[in-house]
């Protein structure tokens, strides 16, 4: 399974962003589904997080600006990310969790890059 992710970009404070995330591969499905970031100095951190049925969960410090959604016959998931501020500078990962003919697995995107400044 290998996760692609796009989208990043550098933006100015209260701009959006799109990030999208496509797994491919065969043989698996896919359970839940995430965004995490990593700020320079920082540790990687969860954003946001949707299950397979389309429930979702939110980090405080981004709830009602970002919206995370996913379209499962696509094997990709999405964050829009509105109202951005600089300290969402970041590299942006994705993260989902596949299971194959052998087992479960947590599998990562490349990351992608956001700049939030003036």
């Amino acid at each position: 399974v290998q996760l692609q992710a796009s989208g990043g970009g550098s933006v100015q404070p209260g701009g959006s962003l799109r990030l999208s995330c496509a797994a491919s591969g065969t043989g698996f499905s896919l359970d839940a589904m995430g965004w995490y970031r990593q700020a320079p100095g920082k540790q990687r951190e969860l954003v946001a997080g949707i299950a397979k049925d389309g429930s979702t969960n939110y980090e405080d410090f981004v709830k009602g600006r970002f919206t995370i959604s996913r379209d499962n016959p696509k094997n990709a998931v999405y964050l829009q990310m509105n109202a951005l501020k600089p300290e969402d500078s970041a590299v942006y990962y994705c993260n989902a969790r596949a299971r194959t003919g052998v087992g479960v697995y947590d599998y990562w995107g490349q990351g992608t890059l956001v700049t939030v400044s003036s």
